[in-house]
């Protein structure tokens, strides 16, 4: 099952940041079709917001059609927005974990880890420099 987390210095929303997650999850095949997710008295209590911000994300994701409300039992995964590369993902994320790593022992701390693969990925997603924000 799902555990959510909020960042409240990331400028999202709350509702949309458990938006993001379920989303992510679905894409990672941490989620999988007819999989229950936590109640919103559950998700409330645990990341410490008002039940109706939970319940504005359970609805636009059920209006995006990846969850359905079943009354009186829950709300559970009806879609999915994973894909063939799921096998890839794997040695994908031990690279990664082994670049954490070295970041660490390097020095950096959270947010400077943060900071320096946010701005390499959108650099590369863009075609520019993280340096200079230049298209190369």
């Amino acid at each position: 099952m799902i555990e959510f987390h909020l960042d409240a210095r990331s400028g999202v929303a709350p509702y949309m940041q458990l938006i993001h997650q379920v989303r992510q999850a679905l894409r990672l095949g941490l989620l999988a079709e007819g999989d229950r997710l936590p109640t919103v008295k559950d998700v409330a209590a645990s990341v410490a917001i008002n039940p109706n911000t939970v319940l504005k994300a359970y609805r636009e994701l059920e209006y995006e059609g990846l969850v359905a409300k079943k009354p009186g039992v829950g709300t559970f995964v009806s879609g999915t927005l994973s894909d063939d590369s799921l096998s890839e993902h794997e040695p994908l994320r031990q690279e990664l974990r082994l670049w954490l790593d070295r970041a660490r022992a390097a020095g950096l701390g959270e947010e400077s880890i943060e900071a320096l693969f946010l701005s390499t990925f959108r650099a590369a997603r863009t075609g520019t420099d993280p340096h200079t924000e230049e298209e190369k």
